[in-house]
């Protein structure tokens, strides 16, 4: 908990520092951020590194420096991944780069979930998904869809945090349920 609570906080910081500098740099801050998370997940080690307190401030700049250089990001990024390594903060860039995210989505007016189908749905399909949710929210909608065949037929939508289950395995249970209770 406390966690996020400083992760929002950070990011928030540097989401209103790129909204000062203009539209572009709020997309290229956050890209920076993705690039920079991704690096750091295909080296799990680094997080116990940043975690662990015996390895000074000094030693965790060199290794975020090596880390930049392949990334190669904007000075701003660079300087706020060295200062979270100050603050000993390197542990939560993965969730200081996904309220980030959530930050430019919500500006943006970007509405993300998930569509959840027992079989792969055919293009035209899933952007007339798109099409009534975008017209029934009113932002724009941005879908990642994937296939699991436990669901039987249907579907399971997910948008923030709400959930529209209207899957065949979901109508089985309600029966299941209907018929335990004698109605």
């Amino acid at each position: 908990m406390i966690g996020s609570i400083v992760a929002r906080r950070y990011a928030r910081a540097l989401f209103a520092l790129a909204q000062k500098q203009g539209e572009k740099e709020l997309k290229a801050y956050g890209d920076d951020l993705a690039r920079f998370v991704d690096v750091l997940e295909g080296y799990p080690d680094l997080i116990r590194i940043f975690r662990n307190p015996v390895i000074s401030v000094n030693e965790k700049k060199e290794v975020v420096k090596q880390l930049l250089g392949k990334i190669k990001p904007n000075k701003v990024v660079a300087n706020f991944c060295y200062l979270l390594a100050d603050k000993g903060r390197l542990d939560q860039l993965a969730e200081i780069q996904v309220y980030y995210a959530k930050l430019l989505d919500d500006y943006q007016g970007v509405l993300r979930g998930e569509v959840v189908t027992a079989i792969k749905l055919a293009e035209n399909v899933r952007q007339d998904i798109v099409d009534k949710l975008e017209k029934q929210a009113g932002l724009q909608v941005v879908l990642d869809y994937k296939v699991d065949p436990e669901i039987v037929g249907g579907l399971v939508l997910k948008v923030g945090d709400k959930v529209l289950d209207a899957s065949i395995r979901a109508q089985l249970q309600i029966l299941k349920e209907n018929i335990k209770r004698g109605e």
